[in-house]
């Protein structure tokens, strides 16, 4: 039986947070470890220049995230892990796409309106700061997921458009040059703990700045957690377990049994430093480890960046056996 082909991204224009380990990171290497997958994972660093023009940021971010994948426990002996950029097929395959690809479908991305909306919201030319990189990234998006043929993407419930924008041009350019790429499937997790909630309540993000980094020193790791919003209730009064973050970050790192017990001492009335004390030792404990491996890392960037190149040569000698053939049907050959 053919191993299906899983891939996974994550943008490098940040430091990873919880909310990255919980939605992302802990699935996905938990799903490489199943026997009848073929396991893709990728930085992608090409995404990440459609929202942050700082070079620096963009390189330590690359780096960081690398370093977390590893320490997480994902191993490179079992799957092919890779710096987009260290691919050109990628790029090519983003251009081969890109000509297939009606306007008209750009127009509809989530992300492109809803920065058109915010500029007509505004009273400011409709397409005010919107560059090209944001309007075609459904595109580059698809050259990532069809450059190797992926079966299966693992997305968060905003990335599900993608992976359906994927699936039509796809079929554009099967219809127009033959089949030859393999229509992807979106994975998405439905658990109440797949999207984490921010220090603020919101969606943990960078964009939003309410995130709390996954790899901090357990004395600045207590802070953050500290910060995170609650109420006014005091000591002793029933609390909603289902309309808090300290509950909600609880349960994404809890047991069923641990879940059940913190949700009683909600309703029971539990303080919010003591709940807050509780989550603190559940996250730092499951942390602990993968953080000493990761400043350990972080420490040796030459081993991190030769356990990427060798990904790269997997990953490129797999693209060029679907780009090769693809371009070759667009009539691109040579002469003799």
């Amino acid at each position: 039986m053919a191993k299906e082909i899983v891939l996974t991204g994550i943008t490098t224009s940040g430091t990873p947070h919880l909310g990255n380990y919980v939605g992302a990171v802990r699935p996905a290497i938990e799903a490489s470890l199943e026997e009848n997958n073929e396991s893709y994972f990728f930085l992608a660093d090409y995404h990440a220049l459609i929202k942050c023009q700082d070079p620096e940021r963009v390189k330590s971010s690359r780096k960081e995230i690398a370093a977390t994948w590893l320490a997480c426990g994902l191993d490179p002996e079992k799957v092919c892990f890779y710096r987009q950029s260290d691919i050109p097929e990628i790029a090519e395959l983003n251009w081969l796409l890109t000509c297939v690809t009606a306007k008209g479908l750009m127009n509809r991305a989530h992300a492109y309106k809803g920065a058109v909306d915010v500029n007509v919201n505004n009273e400011q030319d409709a397409d005010l700061g919107i560059t090209m990189g944001l309007f075609c990234y459904p595109v580059l998006m698809s050259a990532d997921i069809l450059a190797f043929n992926a079966n299966k993407v693992p997305v968060g419930r905003d990335q599900i458009q993608h992976i359906e924008m994927a699936r039509d041009i796809a079929g554009r350019l099967n219809h127009l040059y033959g089949k030859q790429l393999v229509l992807p499937e979106a994975i998405v997790d439905k658990s109440e703990t797949a999207l984490l909630k921010g220090l603020d309540g919101r969606k943990m993000s960078k964009s939003y700045n309410n995130t709390i980094p996954l790899f901090e020193t357990e004395k600045k790791l207590k802070k953050a957690i500290n910060k995170i919003n609650t109420n006014l209730l005091e000591p002793g009064e029933a609390k909603d377990p289902n309309d808090s973050t300290v509950f909600d970050i609880y349960r994404a790192f809890a047991t069923a049994e641990q879940t059940a017990e913190m949700h009683q001492k909600f309703l029971d009335g539990i303080a919010w430093g003591e709940a807050k004390k509780e989550l603190f030792n559940l996250v730092n404990e499951e942390l602990g480890d993968a953080r000493e491996k990761y400043n350990a890392l972080m420490a040796a960037p030459h081993d991190v960046e030769e356990i990427l190149q060798a990904g790269a040569a997997k990953a490129r000698t797999r693209a060029q056996s679907i780009v090769t053939p693809l371009r070759e049907s667009m009539g691109l050959v040579s002469f003799s």
